[in-house]
């Protein structure tokens, strides 16, 4: 098992995300704001606000920039595609679920066979960068649990009662597998693929990216972890003292900085918002938000309790 603390270790693959980041970035350049207008709609759905925070509790009502939207649906685990054009969730027959972002023309991905619990679905969204080998990929990586051993598994975000495969696990610039059960919690972001999650089993949270080809490096102690949108932060839940606090990880940095150090209460699912400058989470009063950099205490937003996201 790689013991690996930094987000890449290999130094050829380094170059490669570096190739493969600029280009991706030179792709979105040339997309000019009226373009980008454009392809998010003026408002999107009736009248829905993009980069807004979004609040699901497990009921058909989200609460979207502090109105309530109703679904229609029982709405579980709810993120966004990284435009905010869609949402993805895990409907009340534990189906995976893509619909508009008000819960209209909904679209069942994968239909759970029974027997399993699908849960915490991620938008993995890649544009295609020919020139560095990058194939395009519009992917939705979740958790499916049967007889309590829970598994990653991905299928195409475009599917109609698709077969989702399993999510293999490869670590290290040399290889070697890491455990494939007892993975939950993927968060995916950055402009290469790269996904992150926490293993239930040994308390570690992992980072995985495509660059080279499929490679996960441990992270840190800790579980619930969120990927910045540029790739490079990961936030995450570590116990300490009997209160669950919030830690957030650069790249490139030796140890984690705890940015909810004096917590007297629980900081949960922790969440990016689309400018990666603010960090969302859950309490057990509500929502609260802070600072990547850890300059203010946490605030209190809402006092609804449910999942935290941000529509992008």
């Amino acid at each position: 098992m790689s013991k690996a603390l930094s987000f890449r270790k290999s130094s050829s693959r380094a170059a490669k995300f570096a190739a493969v980041a600029a280009l991706t970035l030179g792709l979105v350049a040339t997309v000019s704001p009226a373009a980008q207008a454009a392809s998010r709609g003026a408002a999107g759905s009736k009248g829905l606000k993009h980069n807004v925070l979004t609040v699901s509790n497990g009921t058909r009502y989200v609460q979207i920039d502090g109105k309530t939207v109703d679904f229609r649906t029982v709405v579980r685990d709810l993120a966004w595609s990284p435009d905010g054009n869609k949402a993805v969730f895990i409907d009340g027959a534990s189906n995976l679920v893509v619909s508009d972002a008000d819960g209209g023309n909904r679209v069942t991905v994968a239909k759970n066979p029974g027997g399993q619990n699908w849960n915490h679905p991620t938008w993995q969204s890649v544009p295609a960068v020919p020139e560095a080998g990058a194939p395009a990929r519009n992917n939705i990586v979740f958790v499916a649990r049967t007889n309590g051993v829970s598994r990653l598994k991905t299928v195409p975000a475009s599917a109609v009662q698709g077969q989702p495969a399993d999510l293999s696990v490869w670590g290290g610039p040399d290889g070697g597998l890491l455990p494939q059960t007892g993975n939950i919690w993927p968060n995916a972001g950055g402009r290469t693929g790269t996904t992150v999650f926490a293993n239930v089993d040994n308390g570690t949270v992992y980072i995985r990216d495509e660059v080279l080809r499929s490679q996960t490096d441990e992270l840190a102690k800790g579980s619930q972890p969120a990927l910045s949108p540029d790739g490079e932060d990961v936030v995450f839940v570590r116990s300490v003292k009997g209160h669950d606090h919030l830690f957030v990880k650069g790249q490139g940095d030796k140890a984690p900085k705890d940015l909810t150090p004096n917590a007297t209460t629980d900081y949960t699912q922790p969440t990016f918002s689309p400018d990666g400058r603010t960090i969302a989470a859950r309490t057990p009063k509500g929502i609260v938000t802070l600072p990547v950099s850890g300059a203010t205490k946490p605030v209190v937003v809402t006092s609804r309790v449910g999942l935290p996201a941000y529509r992008g």
